[in-house]
């Protein structure tokens, strides 16, 4: 069996992120920071570990499809693996792309990622997400994708 490089790896981790949210696998998504934290560039409480990262994600809609009708497209992935492959950090800029039943296939939220990740300490070269900082540089109307609290 081939083994994963590091590089590979994190970028696997970023993608499963866009891929089970889009799936409207919620607890899929909060199990990728079961060992990190979670938080917004715009301020609120940084979520730590899988429950915490999970509630955040209640308000989401999901449609009868099971998903929230949602596209993350994810660009400009940059990772730098440091500390003799134990630990990195990686940026990419994502865009949102929501078409919810009842509306046109349309942009919601476009940002940054930016994460640090750490390869798991017993040695079968495990990564992991140990912090995701959410950038949301751009807000569309999200009416569709996020309940009203």
């Amino acid at each position: 069996m081939r083994r994963v490089g590091a590089d590979e790896a994190i970028r696997a981790l970023i993608g499963a992120y866009a891929d089970r949210l889009d799936a409207g696998d919620l607890d899929g998504v909060a199990e990728l920071f079961a060992r990190g934290v979670f938080r917004s560039a715009r301020g609120g409480p940084p979520r730590t570990g899988a429950s915490e990262v999970r509630r955040m994600y209640d308000p989401v809609i999901i449609y009868d499809d099971g998903t929230p009708r949602t596209k993350h497209v994810l660009g400009n992935v940059l990772v730098a693996v440091e500390d003799g492959e134990r630990t990195a950090s990686a940026t990419c800029t994502f865009t949102v792309l929501q078409a919810a039943p009842d509306g046109p296939l349309r942009p919601v939220l476009a940002g940054r990622y930016v994460d640090r990740f750490a390869c798991d300490p017993d040695g079968d070269g495990t990564w992991y997400f140990e912090e995701r900082v959410v950038h949301p540089d751009l807000m569309g109307d999200q009416s569709r994708h996020i309940a009203a609290r």
